[in-house]
């Protein structure tokens, strides 16, 4: 990653910048030299060069806020650091979530992100008294069918004009459709760059 950057634009520092992995909020950004980059890589958590202290930095080195890394991005000038990390407590100083003063954000994409690494876990663990875990063991075909079941029930409170069992029956829709996504080896992420794919004609 290192062999990608170009220090020298700024005296041989990149700016880094901090994205929550969930909800790829904006936490802080700051600066990293060629050694901060490898020991950010190398041991999973994120070092900055202090440009006050002169010094190698890591993030929650005292109050033990840490930020550990799930994936860093290289842009494409090559000048500037994307770190994806999982905060470990207020990432600002202040006792904020972030540094520009903000809450957590809550999305909806939240919601099924959740339910997908729900889904996950349930592939792997397969608990005996898991719905869902009973599916996976069922296959595609049991899976696909329960999807097109459930969407039968969307179309039917769609034409009775019920808005509340249109709501419950397309989350019963969803859950099936993430559940058959995962058994498949694909997820709502995969849909998504699909979807933006036919926007951008």
């Amino acid at each position: 990653m290192t062999d990608k950057l170009n220090f020298s634009k700024l005296n041989g520092l990149v700016p880094a910048i901090i994205q929550e992995n969930d909800s790829l909020q904006v936490l802080m950004v700051g600066f990293m030299n060629r050694e901060a980059v490898e020991k950010t890589a190398r041991e999973g958590t994120v070092v900055f060069w202090s440009r006050t202290k002169q010094r190698l930095w890591q993030k929650g080195e005292t109050s033990g806020n840490t930020l550990h890394v799930v994936s860093m991005a290289v842009d494409c000038d090559g000048d500037a650091l994307l770190i994806r990390a999982t905060p470990k407590g207020p990432v600002c100083h202040t006792g904020t979530f972030s540094c520009f003063g903000e809450d957590r954000i809550a999305v909806t994409q939240s919601v099924f992100d959740r339910l997908e690494a729900i889904v996950r876990e349930r592939q792997q663990q397969l608990p005996e008294q898991s719905y869902t875990a009973t599916l996976l063991r069922q296959g595609t075909a049991k899976i696909a069918q329960k999807v097109g079941e459930e969407a039968v029930e969307v179309v039917v409170a769609a034409m009775q004009q019920d808005p509340k069992a249109i709501k419950e029956e397309s989350a019963d829709l969803l859950y099936h459709l993430i559940v058959l996504l995962r058994e498949r080896g694909l997820g709502l992420n995969d849909v998504a760059e699909t979807l933006r794919g036919r926007m951008e004609k």
